[in-house]
């Protein structure tokens, strides 16, 4: 299972590439629109294959597609941190060229950055560690979300404090969804997902009215 979820994702990835590369103009609201074109597909896939295929297995497909840890194995350790490790040292490896996209593309590519051949590379790396970890542990939605809005007030801007931030908050959340997730209902086990993406939601509408107000 886990060797075809991450195929899936690398899949995925790169036909999100494919289509992005055949429209005019790359910004990252054309990248953003191809994933979720791409992600729709593949649910209504993965929706098909669960309908059509043996429902016995209805419920480790609940766990792939929701998230949890209750699977979870310490001979899949290694291959999580490979997952892990492998974005937080692009990111700390390019924090320098990530700080200049703060103050846009345009200044960034002023600056020497190859914003192209970054955004791509950029891309290629979050999915191939997406891939690793979701094979791992199943979806696990608004975690990436949430993280860097709240740790950019303590940690700043600059993407060498904001990445090892972001880590360590960003496991400090899943743990504590963890937790609730196993004491809410007692013996049973909710998904973590559940839990992320309730708060995630009630993050998402306190910034939408923070910033209308």
């Amino acid at each position: 299972m886990p060797v075809a979820a991450f195929t899936g994702g690398i899949l995925a990835a790169g036909i999100v590439l494919l289509l992005v590369s055949r429209v005019r103009g790359q910004g990252p609201e054309r990248l953003i629109l191809a994933g979720l074109a791409v992600s729709f597909m593949f649910i209504a896939l993965t929706n098909y294959l669960v309908f059509a295929g043996d429902q016995r297995a209805a419920h480790s497909v609940l766990f792939w597609t929701m998230g949890g840890l209750g699977l979870a194995r310490w001979d899949n350790v290694g291959l999580a941190a490979l997952g892990a490790g492998t974005i937080l040292a692009y990111g700390l490896w390019n924090h320098r060229k990530l700080d200049a996209f703060l103050a846009g593309e345009n200044a960034a590519e002023s600056l020497g950055v190859p914003v192209v051949r970054m955004r791509r590379t950029a891309f290629l790396v979050a999915a191939f560690s997406t891939a690793i970890l979701v094979s791992v542990a199943g979806v696990i939605g608004f975690v990436g979300l949430m993280i860097p809005h709240l740790s950019r007030p303590l940690a700043g801007p600059l993407h060498l404090r904001l990445i090892a931030s972001c880590a360590l908050f960003g496991a400090v959340l899943l743990l504590a969804s963890d937790l609730l997730a196993r004491t809410l209902l007692p013996p049973q086990e909710l998904p973590i997902g559940i839990i992320t993406s309730s708060v995630g939601a009630f993050f998402v509408v306190t910034m939408l009215i923070r910033n209308r107000s």
